[in-house]
């Protein structure tokens, strides 16, 4: 298995092909169009019969195989629940999941449509609603092999791993450490006693399609379970907020709503808006520091890891600790 240093230096489209066509058993006519993804490789591949795959190659060294079958069979697990996501193809009798070259990878059915767009208090609702769905089936099982969403683990270790590493210089490293200590030590206990179970993990807006649905009425689609974490709800509602919690009650309030037709939620819970923000922060961060040697980051974040970059860091963490204090208090 290849690590997450070496990323995708040795992936080339020979590969790509090769290994879909041997664990699909199917005759490709080599066309490939990558997709924009940071974390992935996934690409746009035909078959003779002309029907379109989405290939997807996990970054090595990021997810353990049984990591992986987890978003697997939490995608399978939504799909039998009748709620719109995209499963990946069997590659084998039982598995979804191949390896090739030292690269593990599915295959998905490429199924179009739009993004999906929050503009009335109905579209809020019906996003609330499929969250809620998605949870009614995260709550049935747990995920033993991915992250828990939770500063005093999966926070923790972010900033251990860009303190212990030669990230930032000098003085900055202080500064840096100061900062988020004080963000640790304040968030930490608001998440005592939070319930957790399987989510999507980043449920932002791309991630949602509308398309139509059997009926003839649009339905809304949710795709990439690559972040699926073990984690409190309130993870999967944060991100479709327009703006900070302080600004954003009503639309919340309506996700909520739309989220309660199909499980309770927990009210006390909107304390952790800014504090998961001010998490997703760190772990991009953290992302980003073992993206360092990928020349696919270094041309798309050239500034990342000067002092610049690091002082305008510390100045979001500052200011994002004033916003978390503030809805607190």
């Amino acid at each position: 298995m290849n690590n997450s240093t070496s990323g995708f230096t040795e992936l080339t489209p020979d590969i790509v092909l090769s290994a879909v066509e041997n664990a699909t058993n199917t005759n490709l006519t080599g066309l490939i169009t990558p997709f924009p993804s940071y974390i992935n490789r996934v690409y746009e591949i035909e078959t003779d019969e002309g029907d379109r795959l989405v290939a997807k190659f996990y970054r090595p060294g990021r997810w353990t195989e049984a990591a992986l079958k987890e978003e697997h069979d939490f995608m399978q697990d939504c799909e039998d629940r009748d709620i719109p996501v995209v499963c990946p193809v069997k590659l084998s009798e039982e598995n979804t999941l191949g390896n090739s070259n030292g690269f593990y990878f599915s295959v998905f059915p490429k199924k179009s449509g739009r993004l999906f767009e929050l503009n009335s208090d109905e579209d809020y609702l019906r996003a609330g609603a499929l969250i809620g769905r998605i949870h009614s089936t995260g709550i049935s099982s747990k995920a033993e092999h991915r992250i828990v969403l939770d500063p005093s683990f999966s926070t923790r270790q972010d900033l251990d791993e860009l303190l212990s590493g030669n990230f930032i210089s000098g003085n900055l490293k202080a500064d840096f450490k100061k900062v988020t200590d004080e963000i640790l030590n304040f968030i930490i206990p608001l998440f005592e006693g939070v319930k957790k179970h399987r989510i999507h993990g980043d449920c932002h807006l791309g991630n949602i399609l509308s398309r139509p649905g059997m009926d003839g009425d649009d339905q809304l689609m949710i795709i990439d379970f690559d972040d699926m974490a073990m984690g409190p709800a309130m993870q999967d509602l944060w991100l479709l907020l327009p703006g900070h919690l302080s600004e954003s009650r009503k639309e919340l309030n309506l996700l909520i709503e739309g989220y309660e037709q199909f499980l309770p939620f927990d009210y006390s819970t909107s304390r952790l808006v800014e504090p998961l923000r001010v998490m997703r922060i760190i772990y991009f961060l953290a992302w980003c520091a073992r993206q360092i040697d990928d020349l696919q980051f270094q041309h798309n974040f050239p500034d990342w890891g000067t002092d610049k970059f690091w002082e305008n860091e510390i100045l979001d963490l500052k200011k994002q600790l004033d916003e978390i204090k503030e809805t607190i208090n």
